[in-house]
């Protein structure tokens, strides 16, 4: 058979893929099924990821336009500049759409008493008040920045908001610009009869500017804020220290060319920027006016501020739960008669934290060796290891130095884990370690135990209860020397070794996934039932999605739930109309990696920290891990269903690449909120057991 591959009509360009998801967030503002605050935030993590997208991503397509490299991408084949102004293009749109969203939401807050307002807006008692808070809190912290010939312009900061001012005396027009410091908050509030007023910072400063400038007029004034290019190399190679080069980079990382200006033109719409453009090196593409606040991250603290106030307008707290088969045992108990699974935030994460607390002061604990992409900033997995190490375990930790935005948190880290005397590691030359595993050695009946935890998601009690993610702790005897491998060769000097069970990144995952698809392939040739699952962030990896285009062409049906870049368009009639691409975006972020092939009953799961991306297979140390227990893969196959019966927060992708709202024959189904009940339901018939298990038990110590 010849398959149709390399056309490039069959391939979503990863840069418009990603703004479509992006897109698929804004919805998320826009579903009335939302409450108010929620649908606010999700303007917010719009923005976020906007800033990401634009320091790493357009960051290096301007790096490689200002270097004349015009080699087009190997799926749509569009140069570095041709992708820029499919950016441009999309974007706008996107923002345009942000932007309509956002004075139509805050509008809706009116409805509780709660104003987004300038100062000019106030009564005159209300604007003697925000002077008040201009005069004690904003006006002390402020430095007004004049630029002429003894002034040169400044090296404004990544992402902060300036205000740009043109001033005139007697003698003249002069520029200057303020930057708003970081130590002040972004918005106050004043209240009347009943009312809550909020109004932005910027636009207190741009009321009272003439106490900053006094002997001038000020002729004209707005907001703005540059985006830096954060796509930067670190110097890898030579560095006699990793972690004093990252601390080098981060210093590099501030001074990056600007990539984006953005300016608020609600007070002035013919603001064109020239000045501003021109100093930055940037053209009109790179300029974004927007008429509203700049940075609308300030909603995710507008959020925080009032949804206790106003609890109805978020969503309904949800108790992370007691994973089901936990109840009558402890963790390692447990893990010594079958494989213990965790979906989290549907189950809580503080098993796998008690899984490292309690090896840390047991005194049948000799070794734990973990590796930690990111944490959180108060996190009790590395004081439980700090205080492994202060009680004489061996403790060896792998902190990847170079998680993108978490460099400075990890380099604090690992400073913390060395002074406490753990055996830190900063991962390898060239490769990002993102596996996520813990090994605990401990000995049970006088024989020493692998204990070992493997995960999709990060070591992270913060966005554990926002991501959906998933881990087994497991005592196979096979996982337990592929840990012990995998462990020894980061940390010191051996050949990659020959895995019994995982299959780890750079390299093998892509070719065990190629070799399953193939087997899938041929299987279904004999059977007609060929099947493949796989959930993901994003696939982009070309090598594998002609594998999954040849598939669809001998007829495998094939069901990718992918939230973010997907690189295959699917639908396109003989050509890949057996693929399904479905993205679901809702309360929690979702993260887990799950790849599933039938083989005509004999099947194989697998859970890892890797998507099909090449930098994840190639350029990563990640770890898949097979799913043994046939209780799991059931679980999993469930859970699975439901995201494939989803008709809420599920969106399928057209032939052209864009998404629509899933619409199917299954009653009204929303994944995530079906899955958060299933945890409860789960709980409650497992307290219930236990309850009625132990009235059994008094029951017959009577009887005796």
């Amino acid at each position: 058979m010849t398959y149709k591959l390399d056309n490039k009509e069959y391939y979503n360009n990863r840069e418009t893929s990603w703004l479509r998801f992006n897109y698929r967030v804004l919805e998320e503002a826009v579903d009335e099924s939302n409450p108010l605050l929620e649908r606010l935030k999700f303007l917010a993590i719009v923005s976020s990821n906007l800033d990401e997208f634009f320091m790493v991503r357009v960051g290096g397509l301007k790096d490689q336009v200002q270097m004349n490299y015009n080699e087009p991408d190997n799926k749509t084949q569009l140069t570095p500049k041709e992708q820029l102004e499919s950016i441009n293009e999309l974007n706008r749109e996107n923002c345009e759409h942000q932007y309509e969203q956002y004075h139509q939401l805050t509008r809706c807050l009116e409805d509780y008493n709660i104003y987004m307002k300038k100062p000019s807006d106030l009564s005159s008692a209300l604007q003697k008040k925000v002077e008040d808070i201009f005069d004690t809190e904003i006006f002390p912290s402020l430095t007004p920045l004049g630029i002429d010939a003894y002034r040169p312009f400044p090296k404004l900061m990544n992402k902060k908001i300036n205000i740009f001012v043109d001033l005139v005396n007697d003698l003249g027009e002069q520029t200057a610009i303020v930057q708003l410091p970081t130590v002040i908050k972004r918005f106050y509030e004043v209240e009347d009869d009943g009312k809550t007023y909020v109004i932005l910072t910027e636009n207190i400063i741009e009321k009272h500017l003439d106490k900053l400038f006094k002997g001038y007029t000020i002729k004209r004034t707005f907001s703005f804020r540059i985006t830096r290019n954060a796509d930067l190399t670190i110097h890898e190679e030579g560095a006699q220290d990793l972690l004093i080069e990252i601390e080098r980079f981060l210093k590099e990382r501030t001074r990056g060319a600007a990539v984006r200006l953005e300016i608020d033109i609600s007070s002035n719409k013919t603001i064109n920027g020239s000045f501003l453009r021109n100093e930055l090196s940037l053209n009109g593409d790179d300029v974004y006016k927007f008429d509203g606040p700049l940075d609308l991250t300030f909603l995710f603290e507008l959020v925080s501020r009032f949804k206790k106030q106003l609890p109805s307008l978020v969503y309904r707290p949800f108790t992370a739960q007691e994973p089901k088969f936990l109840q009558d045992d402890d963790i390692y108990k447990k893990a010594l008669k079958e494989d213990v699974f965790f979906h989290h935030p549907f189950e809580s994460f503080q098993p796998v934290i008690d899984f490292v607390k309690e090896a840390a002061v047991n005194p049948d604990v000799l070794a734990i060796k973990q590796t930690l992409y990111r944490v959180s900033s108060d996190s009790p997995i590395i004081e439980a290891l700090k205080t492994a190490s202060e009680n004489g375990k061996q403790v060896t930790v792998l902190v990847e130095l170079k998680a993108r935005f978490d460099e400075e948190n990890n380099v604090h880290w690992a400073k913390e884990l060395e002074d406490a005397g753990c055996h830190v590691i900063y991962g390898m030359n060239f490769l990002k370690t993102h596996s996520k595993i813990t090994l605990v050695v401990k000995r049970v009946n006088n024989k020493l135990v692998r204990f070992v935890h493997l995960g999709t998601g990060n070591y992270n009690d913060s966005t554990a209860k926002l991501y959906t993610d998933m881990g087994i702790i497991t005592t196979d005897s096979d996982i337990g020397d592929d840990a012990i491998n995998f462990f020894n060769y980061l940390s010191g000097y051996s050949l990659k070794p020959e895995y019994k069970a995982l299959h780890v990144a750079p390299f093998e995952i892509r070719d065990l996934f190629s070799g399953h698809i193939d087997k899938e392939i041929e299987l279904h040739k004999q059977y007609g039932n060929g099947y493949i699952f796989a959930k993901m962030n994003s696939l982009t990896d070309k090598k594998i999605i002609k594998k999954l285009l040849q598939a669809s062409q001998e007829g495998v049906k094939i069901d990718l739930v992918i939230r973010g870049i997907c690189c295959v368009k699917a639908g396109i009639e003989g050509v890949s109309d057996n693929i399904r691409v479905i993205s679901v975006v809702g309360r929690f972020l979702e993260h887990t990696r799950i790849y599933y092939f039938r083989h005509n009953g004999e099947e194989k799961m697998f859970l890892s920290s890797a998507d099909m991306m090449t930098r994840n297979m190639i350029k990563r140390v990640e770890i898949l891990f097979p799913v043994k227990s046939k209780r799991i893969m059931n679980e999993l196959k469930q859970i699975n269903q439901l995201y494939l019966k989803d008709n809420t927060k599920a969106r399928y992708q057209k032939p052209d690449g864009t998404y629509e709202y899933v619409k199917n024959n299954y009653p009204p189904t929303n994944v995530q909120e079906e899955l958060m009940k299933n945890a409860v339901v789960a709980a409650e018939k497992s307290i219930k057991y236990e309850r009625n298990n132990l009235i059994a038990k008094v029951k017959k110590r009577f009887k005796k």
